[in-house]
């Protein structure tokens, strides 16, 4: 059994450029599962499948499992239940179903088996049987390019009830591979496929690189015979009961720390010190729990501007307690008023100092923070805040709101960014169950916002927003200069001083002594002729019309 760690050396000594492809199978290889048992549930929900229309959709699908059917004929059956419906609509589900379902399922080592290929210039590519529906929400969210799938009949926009043939099936696969090559003048003979099934074994032959991922019982018997690299991912599928129950134990840890910090309180009668005991014994019951490690970069950021606005990407429930082990003490948070409504856990986050906003109403929202700004004025707490206002479903980061920024303007502290790789592989977006995994953190130099203006707040945003962006390899958001590796620098407080109180100006040289007139007596007549003429008026000059102003372009406006 080789590793993920083999299968990325393998990638780094392949040759660089599109001339090598690295192909991917989706169901099973690129995400944990099957995508088509999803897509039929939500067509279910829709009302685009009946009961009976279900019954022979499984049938359909038994036959072919058996061998009964060919798969053509299996996508032939489903095809017709879609006749008639606009496929526009389709195109809008498949969006929904990925963010909503499949997401959460893409294995991360997939991912970063594809950002290496990306990283190399391979040219990439999804060719799988599925339709393209269920995999180009995926393919754009991972970057990839080039997607091939089995192709359902349109006519006037909408779906005839017929499949396009070849579908991309066995022998179909291969031609699709054949035409990425000839399209994109990749070499097969150099490339890689990545598969879990037994059903893609003529691909995995045509390719150099056969690679096998997550295998049925038969193919890793075809593989361990071919001495293929075969690879089993845990960071999806069904989780054990041990991880249940540890998830669980983990979310409650919550309550057991704050009481632990009660006794604190009695003898110390500092809410200030409980609380930080607590804050400090969550983090690191939940990490252990969770079976969390972090590698930080950049830790003395944490420490060396304090109070000051915390902000971080938010991908993942787990961000909870990943900021917990990096901030540990001073604290004050914020959290969406829906946690409030959490039996016991939203009395304990309230009373811990988390102000409940909602995200819906800002005026209201505005309003809650106020006691934030206190508290880092007069306590000299800090807070930590996730400007995207939400968990997004992959790394790609999402756009940020205002509220962060303000809110260090208003109490004049810095902004520190956070920036969390990959803390979806503890836990995607819409899952319950922590997984072990160690999150890559980097904590960027503290940002100095007391020059900040209302007017200059969106600059310094995109900014900001594009100091994540870089450190996470991600395009730049346009706007600010794509060379900007850092937030505008803001002045500090020696510079503002020096710059009122030295150095002193320059005295103005003395203006020479004029020459002395000579008296009336003494005045020639040639003298006296040019004191006439500087006294005589001169004619006025002709009226040169004005000029008009030019507008942005460097045009003349045209007058209204």
């Amino acid at each position: 059994m080789a590793s993920i760690r083999q299968l990325l050396k393998d990638i780094e000594a392949a040759p660089d450029g599109p001339g090598v492809a690295a192909i991917f199978d989706f169901d099973g290889t690129v995400i944990s599962g099957y995508s088509a048992t999803l897509f039929i549930r939500e067509q279910l929900r829709r009302g685009d499948l009946n009961g009976r229309e279900l019954i022979e959709l499984v049938q359909a699908m038994a036959s072919f499992g058996l061998g009964n059917m060919g798969f053509s004929a299996m996508m032939t059956v489903t095809a017709q239940f879609l006749r008639g419906i606009d496929e526009d609509s389709y195109h809008e589900f498949g969006e929904t179903l990925y963010r909503d379902q499949i997401a959460r399922r893409v294995y991360p080592e997939s991912r970063a088996l594809i950002d290496a290929h990306r990283a190399k210039g391979h040219t990439v590519a999804i060719i799988s049987s599925a339709t393209c529906y269920q995999v180009e929400p995926a393919a754009r969210d991972l970057g990839i390019e080039h997607v091939m799938c089995t192709a359902l009949e349109v006519e006037n926009g909408r779906f005839t009830g017929g499949v396009v043939r070849p579908t991309c099936f066995g022998q179909g696969k291969v031609d699709a591979a054949e035409q990425l090559a000839a399209d994109q003048g990749a070499d097969l003979d150099q490339s890689f496929f990545y598969s879990d099934s037994q059903d893609d074994l003529l691909l995995l032959e045509r390719v150099r690189y056969p690679r096998v991922l997550n295998p049925s019982s038969r193919l890793l018997g075809i593989a361990r015979d071919r001495q293929w690299p075969v690879v089993r991912f845990t960071s999806r599928g069904r989780p054990s009961v041990s991880q249940y129950l540890r998830s669980a134990a983990a979310t409650v840890s919550l309550v057991p720390t704050f009481l632990a910090g009660l006794p604190v309180y009695a003898l110390t009668r500092s809410r200030r010190q409980s609380l930080n005991f607590s804050l400090s014994l969550f983090a690191d019951t939940a990490s252990a729990l969770i079976g969390l490690d972090l590698n930080v970069k950049g830790q003395e950021h944490l420490w060396s501007q304090r109070p000051a606005v915390f902000i971080f990407n938010h991908q993942s429930k787990a961000d909870v307690v990943i900021m917990a082990s990096l901030l540990r003490r001073d604290m004050a948070g914020v959290g969406k008023k829906e946690i409030r409504d959490m039996p016991v856990i939203g009395r304990v986050l309230e009373l811990g100092g988390v102000v409940m906003i909602d995200r819906a109403n800002s005026a209201s929202a505005i309003e809650a923070m106020t006691p934030l700004v206190e508290a880092m004025r007069e306590e000299g707490k800090s807070v930590a805040l996730a400007p995207e206002g939400t968990r997004s479903v992959s790394p790609r980061l999402g756009a940020f709101k205002k509220g962060a920024f303000h809110l260090a303007m208003q109490a004049g502290v810095p902004i520190v960014p956070i920036v969390i790789r990959n803390a979806g592989d503890v836990a995607p977006k819409g899952e319950f169950v922590f997984r072990p995994a160690t999150v890559d953190v980097e904590v960027l130099e503290p940002i100095d916002t007391s020059a900040w203006t209302a007017a200059s707040l969106d600059r310094h945003v995109t900014a900001v927003r594009n100091l994540f962006l870089q450190s996470l390899g991600q395009p730049l958001e346009e706007g600010v200069a794509a060379t900007a590796s850092r937030a505008p620098a803001e002045p500090t407080p020696n510079a503002k001083a020096k710059a009122k109180t030295g150095p002193k100006p320059k005295p103005k040289p003395k203006p020479k002594p004029k020459p002395k007139a000579k008296s009336k007596a003494q005045a020639t007549p040639k003298a006296k002729a040019k004191a006439k003429a500087r006294t005589s008026p001169r004619p006025k000059a002709a009226a040169r019309p004005k000029a008009r102003p030019k507008n942005r372009a460097g045009t003349q406006a045209a007058s209204s």
